[in-house]
């Protein structure tokens, strides 16, 4: 499973350009010739979720470079950023997801703005079940808890 945010929600038209991109590729996503079973899922107009079924095939690493070639087109001709890790996600107090990179992350919780209970968004999950259950989830629940103060 590969999870990607977006620096920005994106508008409905770039959405529907990425999707469409995205699913066109997969439809035809291989590895060492064997089709790949896969699916995707975007929320909140900012998140792309990629899975693969390995019950079937694996993704190789030639197949994943590729995908993310796939995205760096995207994020040229759409003008987004997609990949690269250092932004921190979380959802801010009037529900819209903001993001940040961690410096500024431990600056708003540092400030009080981000707490244990604060909703963050996980793209590390290593699963569908985890992408379902756990992408969303409170500050505390998840690797971002080490970015919190220490409690006196």
């Amino acid at each position: 499973m590969w999870v990607f945010g977006s620096a920005a929600e994106l508008s409905p038209d770039a959405a529907a350009t990425l999707l469409k991109s995205v699913d066109e590729y997969l439809e035809d996503w291989r590895a060492h010739g064997s089709p790949l079973t896969v699916a995707r899922d975007w929320r909140d107009d900012r998140f792309l979720a990629i899975a693969v079924d390995q019950r079937d095939e694996n993704a190789s690493g030639c197949s994943l470079d590729a995908l993310f070639r796939v995205l760096q087109g995207l994020e040229s001709r759409l003008g987004i950023a997609l990949l690269g890790n250092s932004r921190v996600y979380f959802r801010a107090v009037d529900g819209s997801v903001q993001a940040t990179d961690r410096s500024g992350f431990v600056e708003l919780a540092q400030g009080g703005s981000i707490e244990a209970g604060s909703r963050v968004f996980d793209l590390s999950v290593p699963t569908v079940g985890d992408w379902r259950d756990h992408f969303e989830t409170s500050a505390a629940a998840a690797w971002h808890r080490a970015l919190l103060p220490v409690a006196v």
